[in-house]
């Protein structure tokens, strides 16, 4: 793997549906070993903790996520979190549901998608001026990541298409005009990476569960940023890590490009 004095190094775990009888518990208690491990600077976690959005369900994702070795970690909540009033019991453990958090090379801004009692997404007018507000607050040269649980775009092999948040169109805009670079996602458990103007979307799977698709094994991400690339690996708990993507910087104009796809990492 990369290793950089001028680095920053981002885990994204999703989907992690505690409470569920498809939740592994050895894999999520894994994967906190390995992030324990890799020291990164920033955990994310983009929603679905929970099977139903039950308070105890959500005290027991407190204990499994609570030995993470990380003084920044970013928690937003899915679907399933807001089932059953749950999305209360969110901001009593985890606090805000829209929040943004800055360092001196990037900012991030997240946003709570979900609807109760819904699997539909939805960020909503009302916070558009919100989200590009906090992106001004940003260095010319600065990442801009924006993050929420549903997805942005429609996702290859997740059967229908009906998890788009439904005002896709306009949250698009709103990035595109912030200069946003990526956007972090999970919800249907298939990892995919598109690229939609210069903004790359980058969709995690699930962690710990097993409602998986085809041949998908549980999955969670490592970004890798650097001032001039960015490079994102695919890590599977107890077993191999991917290199999915590198991305060339250009900071002069805060831009991306593809530099090479899918190049596998030997140890």
């Amino acid at each position: 793997m990369p290793e950089s004095k001028n680095e920053t190094v981002i885990v994204q775990i999703s989907d992690l549906h505690v409470g569920e009888s498809e939740f592994v518990p050895s894999l999520l208690t894994r994967c906190v070993d390995e992030i324990n491990e890799l020291k990164p600077d920033i955990v994310m976690i983009t929603g679905d903790l929970t099977g139903m959005g039950y308070r105890r369900e959500y005290d027991t994702v407190k204990n499994y996520i609570s030995p993470i070795k990380c003084k920044n970690i970013l928690i937003m909540p899915g679907n399933h979190d807001s089932r059953n009033v749950g999305y209360m019991h969110f901001e009593d453990l985890f606090g805000e549901r829209y929040s943004s958090f800055k360092t001196e090379e990037l900012i991030i801004v997240s946003a709570d998608s979900s609807e109760p009692d819904l699997d539909n997404g939805h960020i909503g007018r009302e916070y558009y001026s919100w989200i590009k507000n906090e992106f001004k607050n940003a260095k010319p040269n600065d990442l801009k990541i924006f993050a929420m649980h549903h997805h942005l775009i429609p996702i290859p092999e997740t059967g229908r298409e009906r998890n788009i948040v439904h005002d896709a169109g306009d949250v698009l805009e709103v990035l595109v005009d912030s200069g946003v670079d990526i956007v972090l996602c999970g919800h249907k458990h298939v990892p995919y990476i598109w690229r939609m103007e210069d903004i790359y979307i980058i969709t995690a799977g699930t962690v710990s569960s097993l409602r998986l698709r085809g041949k998908i094994e549980p999955n969670y991400n490592i970004v890798y940023i650097r001032d001039d690339a960015i490079d994102i690996y695919r890590r599977y708990p107890f077993d191999k890590i991917e290199k999915i993507i590198g991305l060339e910087r250009k900071t002069s104009k805060s831009k991306l490009n593809d530099r090479f796809v899918k190049e596998k990492v030997k140890f």
